[in-house]
């Protein structure tokens, strides 16, 4: 005698996503509807990025220098991308005076985006790569401005602007 299984009555119930701490809830559930990120993928997008950056002749130099302890930092850089992408307000803290004293120039900011524009294709569905990726460009092109501006007041020469566009993206 055969037996057969029903399906319907058998399915597995939709994984749940745990609930988003947010300082906005309503704003966060619609970012994560409209581009299919949530905090998970977040981490993944963070620990699978700073990945790469460890591994990268250019910038893995210059973060290496600076942290011992990469846990915090990925902590401290999850709860800023939840907020950035998501709006949950996660993130405290002034990312700017830490960047300002760094060695770099627009090289090191291009090829910053170019790792993070191909761990977000990576990771993150279209729509959500494409959000994080606009904040991603605008956030490099902040601290570079701020950088090449802090230098210029301070009366150190900036470095030399590369053939790239003048927009970092």
């Amino acid at each position: 005698m055969m037996q057969v299984l029903d399906t319907e009555s058998a399915a597995m119930p939709a994984p749940v996503s745990p609930p988003v701490s947010s300082a906005r809830p309503q704003m966060t559930a619609d970012l994560m509807a409209r581009t299919g990120l949530d905090e998970a993928m977040l981490e993944r997008l963070v620990h699978g990025f700073y990945d790469r950056v460890r591994a990268d002749a250019l910038l893995g130099p210059v973060f290496a220098e600076r942290i011992d302890d990469w846990g915090p930092h990925l902590e401290r850089m999850v709860e800023f991308w939840s907020s950035v992408a998501l709006m949950t307000g996660r993130y405290h803290g002034a990312p700017m005076p830490k960047h300002l004293p760094l060695p770099v120039a627009a090289e090191h900011f291009v090829r910053w985006l170019e790792l993070f524009r191909l761990t977000a294709g990576e990771v993150c569905p279209p729509a959500g790569a494409d959000w994080v990726i606009e904040r991603a460009e605008r956030i490099a092109t902040s601290i570079h401005m701020n950088i090449e501006t802090a230098r210029d007041r301070d009366g150190r020469a900036a470095p030399p602007t590369p053939s790239e566009p003048e927009r970092l993206s």
